[in-house]
């Protein structure tokens, strides 16, 4: 079948998809963003999060059928051209990026996040975290980029 979406604002095409073919397949072999990884392909660890229609979702869990003429919005698809998004900046300012695997993910997590409430508190920013899994840190320095880039988001820089 042939799937026509939108994808970080580019209406992409892909063809020859089987309709149970995972949406992260798709991305990453068929469009060529690599950006969510693929690790427990179970939608256990986050590291696949992409937006779909503005909401968060684990693109292994999401058949390739079922995003014929909607829309996705990749960890690629944040920064806005040269500029990194405010979320991707601060992980970058406080290094909370380690190994890299989780980073897609909980970069998608913490922007969604922190554009819906800035003001997040500490459990609120660990339960929104909650379904990404990182296993090379205590989550301190992800916690700080958040609280970082919501202060970001909250004074509009």
């Amino acid at each position: 079948m042939r799937v026509n979406v939108e994808v970080n604002g580019e209406q992409r095409t892909a063809d020859d998809v089987w309709p149970g073919e995972s949406l992260l397949y798709v991305l990453r072999e068929r469009l060529g963003l690599p950006g969510a990884k693929n690790a427990c392909e179970q939608g256990e660890c986050g590291s696949c999060t992409v937006y779909l229609d503005g909401t968060p979702v684990c693109a292994c869990l999401v058949a390739a059928g079922q995003v014929e003429g909607r829309s996705v919005q990749t960890v690629e698809g944040l920064a806005a051209k040269d500029e990194l998004d405010p979320v991707q900046e601060a992980f970058v300012r406080t290094g909370a990026v380690q190994c890299g695997f989780c980073t897609p993910g909980l970069v998608v997590a913490a922007h969604d996040l922190v554009h819906r409430n800035p003001d997040a508190t500490d459990p609120e920013i660990r339960e929104a975290l909650a379904g990404n899994l990182c296993r090379c840190t205590g989550y301190e320095k992800i916690l700080d980029a958040v609280r970082l880039a919501a202060a970001k988001v909250r004074d509009g820089s």
